[in-house]
């Protein structure tokens, strides 16, 4: 559900606006990941994402404090600010669910979406990458104009 403007949705399925769809499917949108660090202090990453029906996805490895905060507190939240349209953005809060992945296939189809190449053609000293997981983002509140 969104409601232009209009504040959060919460307490049923959430939905992404065409808009939004849009603009994660069809643009290498950068997006800023926030987690609670453990002093409880906002911890800021900018991830490469994709969508996968009404939950988003990206990756990281075990090495990272953002999984380290997503570990002991899966809530999160996304902000998306289209470069060309700054006070056009998707604010999207939720809970992850963190899966292996041994193959590395997300990094991979990420990378080509966002710089054209395989991912170990883009950062050949990922060979040296502690673990690597998928961790999808399911929303239970979206706000904003997108």
């Amino acid at each position: 559900m969104r409601r232009r403007g209009a504040g959060f949705a919460s307490g049923m399925t959430v939905e992404f606006s065409d808009g939004l769809k849009k603009h994660i499917d069809n643009t290498p949108v950068y997006a800023t990941l926030a987690t609670l660090s453990r002093d409880g202090q906002p911890h800021l990453t900018v991830i490469w994402i994709e969508r996968d029906g009404n939950e988003l996805v990206y990756s990281t490895t075990v090495g990272r404090q953002q999984y380290r905060d997503i570990v002991r507190d899966p809530r999160v939240t996304v902000m998306i600010v289209p470069p060309d349209s700054p006070f056009t953005y998707a604010e999207i809060r939720g809970t992850v669910t963190i899966t292996p992945d041994p193959n590395k296939e997300l990094p991979d189809r990420l990378s080509h979406k966002y710089t054209g190449k395989p991912y170990l053609e883009f950062n050949p000293n990922s060979v040296n990458d502690a673990d690597r997981v998928i961790v999808r983002i399911t929303p239970d509140k979206v706000r904003g104009l997108l």
